[in-house]
Formats: structure tokens, sequence, C-alpha cells
């Protein structure tokens, strides 16, 4: 972990750096995408076979581009009712939480008129799960479990399936989530389908979940065509901390999110110069422990030490970051939240580590990462509901609104504004 000591230009520098992840564009993944997502939109299936032979090594026009009902219920079967249990206890708090977000329309009337707005689900959502590295069943579960509570008539997922295999932990977690139909698809090919529509798989209104750079860069390019959740990047975790905090769980945090991928960001900001040794220490006796010490190494080569002055500049150096995860292990943990604006999910006291978040809190785990935490906010019910304005005028109040529009139109210079208002109550513009 590179440290940096508050009031030095390697602070201000190293800080500067951070703020920028994740918006470098690379020119190469750009022209791929680009040139997978022209291929799909016009050759369909054909196109999605040839991607899917030369990056994930089959053809799904053989074994088909959905995974049938046969193969669903087989890897039920597989799944270890203990593994199940859990899938459906970490299912059973997702939908609790998100039931909280479902939002209803609304009337808002004015002296002879309603006003409202009507609330309806999409009518399709897709959602992508990756795969290669590991399965990710929890995946499955954070983004088509908000898509069901909204009210998503059908929910399709695209699984990243090397060789042709989507994981049976990953079909069960899509049966307990209630995905429609499971297709063995990945990378960028499968979102230029999602968002286009092929002879084999269907277009969606909307495409939520995580992936590559390719998966990423594709959702950028096909946005517009379709809604996205967002454009996450990889993992991300600062925890703040002070001299109370217990070195053992800060560094188990930062290793349990540096060993989601090389690329993952991991820091920790502190006013104790004691505790940043003692995290130092941690993390290499734990790492040793660990089977990915590779990912890891090479997270932590890039990881960040602030040392900060105190409480304030701390909360500073966390909104400056606005950081996917937040782990708050400070006396007043409540009391340091208020001054946070910028996070994803806060995680306060040295109970609640990120891990659980990840996986059974109810909380959603798919979040605004590259600092876009000031602006966004996680996955949720919102992301797969659309909004309608509804206005239904009676004419005495048109009459009595009729001067402003037809002045503020005359202002703009449009005529036929005013004039289809006037036109109403017997007048010329």
């Amino acid at each position: 972990m590179r440290w940096m000591r508050s009031g030095t230009a390697a602070f201000r520098k190293g800080l500067a750096e951070v703020r920028m992840r994740g918006s470098a564009d690379s020119g190469k993944v750009f022209a791929v995408v680009a040139e997978v997502i022209a291929r799909v939109r016009v050759e369909g299936d054909a196109a999605l076979a040839e991607y899917t032979l030369r990056f994930d090594g089959f053809d799904p026009r053989k074994k088909g581009f959905a995974v049938s009902r046969r193969e669903m219920d087989a890897a039920w079967r597989r799944v270890p009712k203990a593994l199940k249990e859990s899938l459906s206890f970490a299912a059973s708090r997702i939908e609790a939480f998100h039931s909280h977000q479902v939002q209803s329309g609304y009337t808002a009337g004015i002296p002879g008129a309603i006003l409202g707005q009507r609330v309806i689900p999409v009518a399709r959502a897709g959602v992508y799960v990756p795969g290669g590295k590991a399965a990710y069943p929890s995946t499955m579960l954070m983004n088509a479990i908000p898509a069901r509570v909204a009210g998503v008539g059908e929910v399709i997922a695209a699984c990243a399936a090397p060789g042709g295999k989507v994981p049976d932990v990953v079909l069960a977690a899509a049966r307990i989530a209630g995905v429609t139909r499971v297709y063995r698809l990945g990378g960028a090919q499968a979102i230029a389908a999602l968002a286009f529509g092929t002879k084999s798989v269907p277009k969606v209104d909307v495409i939520a979940g995580p992936g590559n750079a390719y998966v990423t860069e594709a959702k950028r390019q096909v946005y517009g065509a379709v809604g996205i959740d967002m454009l996450a990047g990889p993992s991300e975790l600062v925890v703040l901390a002070d001299g109370s905090a217990d070195a053992t769980y800060v560094a188990a945090d930062l290793l349990s999110q540096a060993e989601h991928d090389e690329d993952a960001f991991v820091a920790l900001v502190t006013d104790s110069a004691a505790l940043s040794r003692k995290v130092e220490a941690e993390l290499l006796r734990q790492a040793k422990t660990l089977p990915r010490r590779e990912i890891i190494a090479a997270s932590l080569s890039h990881a960040r030490g602030f040392l900060v002055r105190g409480a304030k500049e701390g909360y500073e150096t966390v909104n400056a970051i606005a950081p996917e995860h937040l782990s708050i292990m400070v006396k007043k943990p409540w009391d340091a939240l208020g001054k946070i604006r910028n996070a994803g999910t806060a995680f306060l006291g040295p109970y609640s580590p990120v891990a659980v978040g990840d996986y059974v809190a109810g909380i959603n785990h798919t979040l605004p990462t590259g600092g876009a935490a000031a602006y966004s906010s996680p996955l949720g019910v919102a992301n797969f509901l659309k909004k309608t304005n509804v206005v239904s005028y009676k004419i005495q109040a048109l009459a009595a609104d009729a001067p402003h529009v037809a002045r503020l139109a005359g202002e703009e210079g449009l005529v036929a504004h005013a004039r289809a208002v006037l036109i109403r109550i017997g007048r010329e513009a």
C-alpha cells in the first residue's frame, strides 16, 4: 500500500490520481466493442455465434442460445441443499429490502385540472452475469430480484459461459430470482444482443449488471437504444478508521475487496500512524493464507493509504474519492456518516463487514464506481421503472392559464404553441 501524508505534494497528487480512476478510455476497447455491436445489430445470431465461438469456445447454435428447462432442472438437482437454502435466504433479504423502494404514482391538482405521474415497470429487463474467473450467483440475485419487485414482466439473463457451461449455482439463483429465460452469452456480444435483439434473443428495455471493460464499454455504446443501470468498474473499498479501529478487521475488509480482481481499488484513510503500521502488517499476514494471493498482490500494488491530520480532513478525503464501498471504523461511526456525502454503501462499525452487503444483508451490491457515487445511486427498483406525466385540463382552467402560455410562447417566438391554446377557448394567436 502506497502511503501519503497530509499536507504533502504526494498526498495532493495521489488524491488527484485516485479521483481520475476509471476515466481512462482505451481506444482499442472502444473499437473492438463498436465492431461487435455493429455486426450483431446487422447479422444477428450469425455474429453472436461467431463471437461466442471465438471468445468462449463453443457454438451456441449447436447447444442452443437459451438454457433449456431440462438443463435448469438438472442444475437445480445438482446444487447441494444447504447452498440452495443460503441462496433462498439471501434472496428473501434482497426482496424484503427492495420492496421498500416500490413507487406509486400520484395526482396533484390545480384549480380545474388534474396533474399527476404514472409509474409503471418496463416490459422486459436484461441482466448480465459475468463468469470466467468465478461463478457469481449473488450477481444474478442482486440484479434480477429488483426487476421482479418492480413488476417487470420478463427478466432475461445473459450469463458468460466459457465452454458453453453456465454454472449450476448461477442457474439455481436464476430460478430463485424468478428469471424468465437464461442465455449462455457473454461479453460485448451479449450486451448487443440484449440491446437490439436477434432471432434467438429478445430485445430488452433495460440492461443491468457488471462486467469487464468490454461489457462496460458495450453498455456505454448501446445506451440510448436501451436503458442501462450504470457503468460499473472494478470493485472499490475505502476504510475510514481512527486509532480505535481493530487493524485485523480493517485488513480483512481491504483484502475481501482486493481479491475480486487485479484492478480492484482499496484504500485506507486514517489519522493514526500507529494503525497504518498495524494494518500493513496484518495485510501481509492475512494475505499469505488466502488462495487468490496473486490477484490480491496485484490489487494491493496500487492500493493507497492517506494519513490525514484529523477527522474533518478524513471526511473530505472520503468525499473526494466517492468510493463504491465505505467502511467506517471510528469511535462514533453514525456521527461520521453524517459528514459523508459520497459513497455507494456505507458499513458502520467493527461488526459490519462489506461481505455481508455482498451477499445477505439485503442491500444491493451493484454500486456506482470510479467516483460516480458523487452523483448516482445503487441499483434498485427505480432502475426498472419508468414514469409518465399526466395532464387533464377543463376548459375553465385552460382559459385561466391561456394568457400566460401565450405570453411565454410569444417571448420564445413559438406562435403555434400559443395558437394551440387560444384556439380552444375561441381566440386566435
